[in-house]
């Protein structure tokens, strides 16, 4: 059973609608792995998410497939094969990413910038 909230989202402004789209907890991180390679299978992007369950990723992979964020090519052989890749409206997200990871570094303090590991698609960090 999918949830569904009791009240439609409000969207107030243009920045709300885009962190809607690619915020959150997994998005960001998922638009991320997928910076890092032309394709990937659910089954990488989730090594990845280590503490991903299967239920949310497959809920964000189709967010951001109905966001036209991400593509999803379905390969017609047996064993079935799936690769995700980013649109290019995802490819163009990209750089806010980077300016947020950017900001984040430049402004957490010194024992939680120890924890943050720079992520493989930052490239200016």
């Amino acid at each position: 059973m999918k949830y569904e909230p009791k009240l439609e989202k409000e969207i107030m402004c243009p920045l709300e609608y885009g962190l809607n789209i690619f915020g959150g907890k997994w998005k960001s991180r998922i638009i991320c792995i997928l910076a890092s390679k032309d394709a990937s299978r659910y089954s990488e992007i989730r090594k990845e998410l280590n503490n991903i369950t299967d239920a949310v990723l497959a809920a964000m992979l189709k967010e951001l497939i109905e966001d036209n964020i991400i593509n999803r090519v379905q390969y017609n052989e047996i064993p079935p094969k799936v690769e995700y890749s980013l649109t290019e409206g995802g490819k163009s997200v990209l750089p806010i990413l980077q300016n947020i990871c950017q900001w984040s570094k430049n402004h957490t303090d010194g024992e939680l910038d120890k924890k943050l590991p720079i992520c493989k698609t930052c490239d200016q960090l």
